[in-house]
């Protein structure tokens, strides 16, 4: 474990909570948490036996021990706190979605070009070895020429309209928090879209409630995505190609199985997921590999494609009339 990075942790949530539990189980060294109140920071440290606690994100950026800042603050401050910890010399790790919109995530990436740290989106879907298996079916061809993706992010969340998922100002609604999770997906499989469509019920306090997205992709390939923060769906994907078709179980985006079945519906694979803990802690590991290579700028997902969904999102927020305030 001495030649693992030490990991700053910014924020002190739910979110933190569970991703330092999934670095311990993956061997990985947290050595600082930072939170706005000491008691919080404090308490965190002595739950996950984390040698220092600070009672500010100022603070934790400035620990000669920290290698390495995973931030999950409520999106609309993802900005700042990973300028914060990129302009101390920290690579970051920054939970999804990356920013509020693609002017903060163009300049969060120009900021760790000029520096030469990794800034990594926290979309740990994309690291999972249900995933990593998917995309070895996929680039064998099996499935033929993938026509279209089918996912939805479907949760029942009480809330009241002074909470965070209901505020305008703390850039709530289903898009950001849930429509993150099947647009990367689209993207992820079928790249990046030629054309948004998407239409959007209000909640009272104006943002969206539920939202449908359909994706027009290269090819005429199509993505189609459904969001609701106040309804449970299935929470299931689908990948659908000419020559067969893979269906993932509920949740898709977490360590999940999934069945690869022919064009004429006869069962070809099953793929059993076994994960350790929640499986946060893959995308951890990414950021050791990527800082061990030297890499500042990567392939999968690189922070360019970050900055692109992020665009996507503002389109999506065009369509359906959503502004946050300060627009």
């Amino acid at each position: 474990m001495s030649g693992r990075l030490g990991w700053g942790i910014l924020a002190a949530g739910n979110i933190a909570n569970a991703f330092t539990s999934d670095l311990l189980t993956a061997g990985l060294r947290p050595v600082a948490v930072g939170s706005r109140r000491l008691a919080s920071a404090e308490e965190f440290a002595e739950t996950h036996g984390i040698p220092a606690a600070h009672g500010s994100y100022e603070q934790l950026v400035a620990d000669p021990t920290v290698d390495v800042v995973y931030i999950s603050t409520p999106h609309p401050f993802h900005a700042e706190a990973a300028t914060l910890a990129l302009s101390a010399g920290k690579h970051v790790l920054l939970e999804k979605p990356f920013t509020l919109n693609a002017t903060e995530a163009r300049t969060l990436v120009k900021l760790a070009e000029e520096r030469g740290l990794v800034l990594l989106e926290a979309m740990w879907t994309r690291f999972l070895p249900h995933m990593a298996r998917i995309h070895e079916i996929l680039d064998s061809g099996l499935l033929g020429d993938v026509r279209a993706v089918i996912a939805d992010h479907t949760q029942y969340i009480p809330s009241s309209p002074e909470g965070r998922l209901l505020n305008p100002a703390l850039g709530g609604g289903a898009l950001l928090d849930l429509g993150i999770y099947p647009v990367s997906f689209a993207v992820d499989i079928l790249g990046l879209p030629t054309d948004v469509a998407a239409v959007s019920t209000p909640t009272s306090t104006g943002v969206d409630r539920q939202t449908s997205i359909i994706l027009t992709h290269d090819g005429g390939r199509l993505s189609t995505i459904y969001m609701a923060l106040d309804t449970l769906g299935p929470n299931v994907a689908s990948i659908v190609g000419t020559e067969g078709r893979i269906d993932i179980d509920a949740i898709w985006y977490s360590p999940t199985s999934f069945t690869v079945f022919d064009k004429a519906g006869e069962v070809l694979e099953r793929y059993e997921s076994e994960v350790d803990g929640r499986g946060m802690q893959y995308q951890a590991l990414e950021v050791e590999r990527l800082v061990a290579a030297g890499e500042s700028l990567f392939n999968h997902p690189a922070p360019t494609e970050s900055v692109q969904i992020m665009e996507v999102l503002d389109t999506v927020r065009d369509r359906i009339g959503l502004r946050y305030p300060g627009e």
